[in-house]
């Protein structure tokens, strides 16, 4: 630890003390850490446990499962003593968290078998560690101090697994300047997934959002004991059905507070302000279940629109808490419910429908006047996007028959005035009916402005497409569908990263969508019997039946008003066209779908967006959609980390335009930028009023927050970046040349290197997916950074950040700190249309002849497979079965796959025969040896011995041959195990 870290770590401490913490400094090992816990134990417990049962106490909660451990931490348990009668307990005062024992411990060192990381600063409640703290010195990313820490704790046999530390539930990360925290999980969700997204980590805000990132306001404001006690009591979520743990983020927390103390002190309703895709469905289940232990309520109904946001949030519900709620099928069963005294039955999830018509007092089955007793009773009512067509209608008759109500409501796009096109007559009086006139005031507000800001939602990056010619169209006006659907084919695969997402095209009509849908069927034909190698768009269209008496199809039109009115028209027509629609669908992906049961045909699309993820070995982009055409459908309330692009043929205007615009903005990782907005309508002015009217509180520029920057700034920005690039290798002797960066001299070099490169890649990233640059411009980013140049320097940055990488992980903290901060962000240098099969189909047409086979020299082929981040543990192996193919030699694609796979055993066989002899062992009983592991995917100590045994050895030289051979055969273990985690091989490692 440098003076400068061991300084933060004193401040903090005194801090700490100041908050009333006890710091013990006696506490530096696991053994003191346990007598600790035990006195703390005893005492909470009252009672005195031998040395035998306080062992088996510690063997009973100790577990490498965090879910387990967590569940522990906050229940009641029992073991057995020695007498054999059982001891109930608990490890804190789980009643009230604020009177148990705080305690601060620092340079904490936990020596297992094979872990000895020493731990910065951790804080106990009641003697068990709840929350550690690493410092950090080093402008070093967040991401990169939390990826520390996650591969500390994936370590086989590491202390977070094996003592007490396995009760860890936060881990906070600061440089004084900067603090994150974030939730420990089990290695399932506690991972860094180089291929997709990261771990969720939170900055501290205050209530009116603004953040707290100094360590000591930080200190000051969430480690406040009554405070940390229940963040991790209260505002830490369980979710039963993944085994994971999550933390609220402090906007969830504050709305939550708000609208519980609005019921405690009974003052009237309100609603909630959270933007789309602030995680507004678990912020609403924490004020549910808390409602659940308050006496006073007698039922809390959380009330949604639609019946598939009606499933959508039941199936949330039980997977923050299995089984918390139940299906309403129909009224009679809310109504039953409604009127049960079971605990289970006191949080209800239901559609607004089914409660408009429990509250119909003309409804033959009478449901009004069995719902008499709760009349006078205190009911809560938490709505869901409260500004939904239905909600006008029931909000009165809920109000007159329980005059105690409360009603919450939560929305990502307010009503207000401007936006409002409801009217309610009081008297003689009309009004517009706002979001405001409905639930009196707002109780708590997390805008766009605040979320983009958060970066929990992305920017957006908005083309406002105007063709060539005279005759521009005017603000609203369409084009042709030829020459949209043209665009979109010229411009998707730059705006989905070469398909990599998916996007939505939204249009005005029914009519419109089935007229795009053949249009693109036709015009994709034609394109394919051009060119034979063309890869057509996977297209799908979506939209409501004619309802003809469906009750299903009637409830999801309520909501899809454009739908609702086209059907009206020539509803054979449409009826015909959906089916033609479904068929294909049925063709294209082997389902078998019909109109009779739409819903579950909406819900196959709806999934296979979602399921965009990529790479995904088990759904092949055969599989996946590109582009879905709708019309009121998916616009609102459809979350898809995997959609990025939205194609606009549509009026769009206020809540509509900005929920429309969120569907593309959900944060995955650096690949994703922004959510791309392609709008053939000329609508900038509709889209500034947008913004303008839910940017929330006064913001001077909200455009610059809300809209990323223009493609000359980023274009600046990208010859910034290269410029710094070439003046950092000038200032090492060096050209700016690709084939120069392995003449970097020292690891403090190759880190400047990483860094500076992994920016103009950034940039490059981004400039790739916007949609309007013109040819000028596309000539400056080429002159920028030149294909060819680019891919020589992301070749050259794989082959050193893997170098640097393998030392990360050799040394840990002993590593160079300018080493021990690198965040390699390989997902950057990932292509989405290079994966395994398109190679080796490239590899096999290299060897073809043909003119409409692709041309590509080999060594072009293998620079391609060398700049990609994907093949960085095989990226030689290619390279070298590549090179060794027999000239003029024409091969399939069969062949290839076959020949690289002999190549690879083969060569594994080389390897380990050069092994063996190295280290005079049988060369057949390693090969042996080294299959059962990777079959069994664990290292066998007693096998290792027996592999052994014919040296003839004694303990201690066969120990020193044993380390010997392990240091030739651990990097082949690992690269022949692909990623694959073989169990108790570190041991072997240290």
């Amino acid at each position: 630890m440098t003076g400068a870290e061991a300084q933060i770590e004193r401040d903090l401490i005194s801090k700490l003390q100041e908050l009333k913490y006890e710091y013990r400094p006696d506490i530096r090992d696991r053994f003191a850490l346990e007598r600790n816990f035990r006195e703390k134990f005893q005492a909470l417990n009252r009672v005195q446990l031998s040395d035998t049962e306080f062992q088996r106490l510690l063997e009973q909660i100790v577990t490498p499962d965090v879910f387990a451990a967590s569940h522990s931490l906050r229940e009641y348990s029992s073991f057995l003593r020695d007498d054999g009668t059982p001891l109930n307990f608990t490890l804190v005062n789980i009643k009230d968290w604020c009177k148990n024992s705080f305690e601060v411990i620092n340079q904490l060192r936990i020596n297992t078998d094979n872990s000895h990381h020493r731990y910065d600063v951790i804080l106990l409640i009641n003697g068990v560690p709840v929350v550690q703290l690493e410092l950090k010195t080093l402008q070093v990313s967040p991401r990169r101090a939390m990826q520390q820490i996650v591969e500390y704790k994936n370590e086989p046999g590491n202390g977070y697994g094996r003592t007490l530390l396995s009760f860890i539930q936060l881990f906070i990360v600061s440089n004084y300047s900067d603090t994150w925290y974030f939730a420990n999980n089990n290695t399932r969700h506690f991972s860094f997934n180089a291929d997709e997204r990261f771990l969720p980590i939170y900055q501290y805000a205050a209530e009116d959002n603004r953040k707290i990132v100094n360590l000591d306001a930080f200190a000051e404001k969430f480690l406040a004991k009554c405070t940390l006690g229940q963040m991790i009591s209260r505002y830490m979520v369980r979710v039963a059905s993944e085994q994971k743990l999550m933390v609220m983020r402090p906007y969830q927390i504050y709305a939550v507070k708000a609208l519980v103390d609005c019921i405690q002190q009974n003052v009237g309703n309100g609603y909630v302000w959270h933007t789309t895709g602030s995680g507004k469905t678990l912020t609403s289940f924490k004020a549910s279940t808390l409602l659940k232990d308050n006496p006073d309520i007698e039922k809390c109904l959380f009330v949604v629109d639609r019946k598939d946001l009606d499933r959508q949030t039941r199936e949330e519900f039980n997977r923050f808490q299995e089984g918390c709620v139940e299906e309403n099928t129909n009224t009679e069963t809310l109504v039953r419910r409604l009127l049960s005294d079971d605990y289970a039955d006191k949080v209800i999830v239901t559609t607004i429908q089914k409660l408009g018509l429990a509250l119909d007092g003309a409804h033959k089955k009478n449901y009004k006047a069995r719902l008499e007793p709760l009349r006078n009773q205190r009911m809560a009512f938490i709505f869901d996007e409260c500004h939904r067509s239905q909600f006008g209608e029931n909000h009165k008759a809920i109000k007159e028959f329980f005059p105690k109500a409360q009603l919450f409501g939560f929305t990502g796009t307010p009503i207000f005035e401007k936006n409002a096109s409801y009217q309610q007559v009081e008297g003689d009086e009309a009004s517009l009916r706002t979001t405001e006139t409905l639930f009196e005031r707002s109780l708590h507000e997390y805008t766009i402005t605040h979320a983009i800001e958060d970066r929990n939602v992305l920017r957006f990056h908005i083309d406002y497409y105007k063709p060539e010619g005279k005759h521009q169209p005017k603000p609203g006006e369409g084009l042709k569908k030829e020459k949209v659907i043209e665009t979109i084919l010229a411009k998707h695969n730059g705006a989905t990263a070469e398909r990599k997402f998916n996007a939505i095209l939204a249009t005005s009509s029914i009519d419109d969508a089935i007229e795009y849908f053949d249009k693109f069927k036709e015009m994709q034909a034609k394109r394919q019997a051009d060119d034979p190698d063309l890869r057509p768009l996977n297209i799908a269209c979506v939209f409501s039946p004619p309802a003809e008496g469906n009750k299903d199809v009637q409830q999801i039109q309520e909501d899809l008003p454009q739908e609702q009115e086209d059907n009206k028209k020539d509803p054979d027509k449409k009826k015909k066209a959906l089916i033609a629609i479904i068929d294909a669908y049925n063709t294209q992906y082997g389902t078998n779908h019909r109109i009779g049961e739409f819903d579950l045909y909406y819900q196959d699309v709806q999934k296979r967006i979602k399921d965009q993820q990529w790479p995904n070995a088990d759904l092949p982009h055969a599989q996946k959609i590109d582009i879905v055409i709708v019309v009121d459908m998916l616009l609102t309330g459809f979350d898809s980390k995997f959609l990025n692009t939205l194609y606009v043929d549509k009026n769009l205007k206020y809540h509509g335009l900005i929920q429309a615009f969120s569907r593309t903005n959900r944060v995955l990782n650096d690949t994703k930028p922004y959510g791309n907005i392609l709008d053939f309508r000329q609508q900038q002015a509709n889209v500034e009023e947008a913004i303008a009217l839910f940017s929330g509180e006064k913001v001077d520029k909200p455009k610059e927050i809300w809209l990323v920057d223009p493609a000359p700034t980023v274009i600046g920005n990208l010859q910034g970046a290269v410029k710094k690039l070439s003046e950092f290798m000038a200032s090492q002797g060096l050209s700016a040349a690709p084939e120069d960066v392995p003449n970097l001299k020292g690891d403090a070099a190759r880190g400047q290197f990483v860094t500076l490169f992994k920016d103009v890649q950034r940039l490059k990233t981004q400039l790739d997916q916007y949609t309007d640059l013109n040819e000028d411009q596309r000539e400056q980013i080429s002159a920028t950074v030149p294909p060819d140049t680019l891919q020589g320097f992301r070749s050259a940055y794989l082959e050193t950040a893997q170098r640097l990488r393998e030392q990360q992980a050799r040394q840990g903290d002993d590593a160079d700190p300018a080493v021990q901060q690198l965040d390699f962000e390989f997902v950057l240098f990932a292509s989405s249309v290079i994966d395994y099969d398109y190679i080796m189909e490239l590899i096999a047409r290299s060897t073809q002849q043909g003119p409409s086979r692709l041309k590509m020299s080999r060594e072009e082929l293998i620079g391609l497979i060398q700049a990609d981040a994907k093949f960085i543990d095989e990226r030689d192996d290619i390279a070298e079965y590549i090179r060794g193919l027999e000239a003029n030699k024409a091969l399939d694609e069969k062949a290839i796959r076959q020949g690289y796979e002999n190549f690879k055993e083969t060569k594994k066989g080389q390897e380990l025969t050069a092994i063996a002899i190295a280290h005079n062992l049988e060369p057949t009983a390693l090969q042996t040896f080294v299959d059962e592991v990777l079959r069994r995917r664990i290292f066998d100590g007693e096998r290792l011995n027996d592999l052994m045994a014919p040296l003839g050895l004694g303990w201690k030289a066969r120990t020193q041959k044993e380390l010997a051979l392990m240091e030739d055969l651990s990097p082949l273990l690992h690269k022949l195990a692909q990623g694959r985690e073989i169990s108790g091989l570190s041991a072997y490692e240290q």
